[in-house]
C-alpha cells in the first residue's frame, strides 16, 4: 500500500477533509478557521497531503523559516495507521523541507508518545528539550526534538 499513495500540496478546498483527519487524530484538534489561517496568510506555512486512491488518508505541515523547518503536526487516520504510512508520509516532510533549504528541522511530541518519538528519532531526530504542560487538553509535557540536515542533503 505505501507504494501506492500519492502526495501532492495542500489547497483552501482540502481544509474540510484535513479536518477530519485531524478530529480523528487529536483530542483538541485545530479549527477549520485555523487551517484557514494558515492556507491564506501565513507564508511560512505549507502542508502536505497523502492522498490513497483520491481519499486524504494524511498530512502533514510546517512552517519554513529560512534555514529551519517546524513541523506544526502530522496525522494519519486510524484506519490506515500500522502500515508504515506515517513514516512515508514524515520521510516526504523531510525531503520537501530539505528542497526548500532547510538545515534544521524541530518538533514537539508528547512525552507518552513512544510510537512517535521511536519514529522521530529512526530520521535521526534527538530530543533537545522539554515543553512544561505544553498540550491543552491534559497539560502533558512536550519533547522538543531536533535534526540538523547535512550541508549536502539540504541542498536541492
Amino acid at each position: 500500500m505505501k507504494n501506492r499513495v500519492e502526495f501532492r500540496y495542500m489547497t483552501v478546498e482540502d481544509i474540510d477533509a484535513v479536518l477530519a483527519v485531524d478530529c480523528q487524530s487529536f483530542p483538541n484538534p485545530w479549527s477549520k478557521e485555523t487551517f484557514y489561517q494558515e492556507m491564506m496568510y501565513n507564508d511560512y506555512a505549507l502542508y502536505l497531503l497523502m492522498e490513497y486512491n483520491g481519499e486524504i488518508i494524511g498530512y502533514s505541515g510546517m512552517w519554513i523559516i529560512t534555514d529551519e523547518a517546524h513541523i506544526t503536526n502530522i496525522a494519519v487516520l486510524p484506519e490506515y495507521r500500522g502500515q508504515k504510512l506515517g513514516e512515508a508520509l514524515f520521510e516526504k516532510t523531510i525531503e520537501v523541507a530539505k528542497s526548500y533549504d532547510a538545515m534544521t528541522m524541530t518538533l514537539e511530541v508528547r512525552v507518552s508518545n513512544q510510537v512517535a518519538q521511536n519514529l522521530y528519532e529512526k530520521f535521526g531526530f534527538q530530543i533537545g528539550g522539554l515543553r512544561k504542560r505544553y498540550y491543552t487538553d491534559n497539560k502533558e509535557d512536550a519533547y522538543v526534538m531536533w535534526v540538523r540536515f547535512s550541508e549536502h542533503e539540504a541542498k536541492r
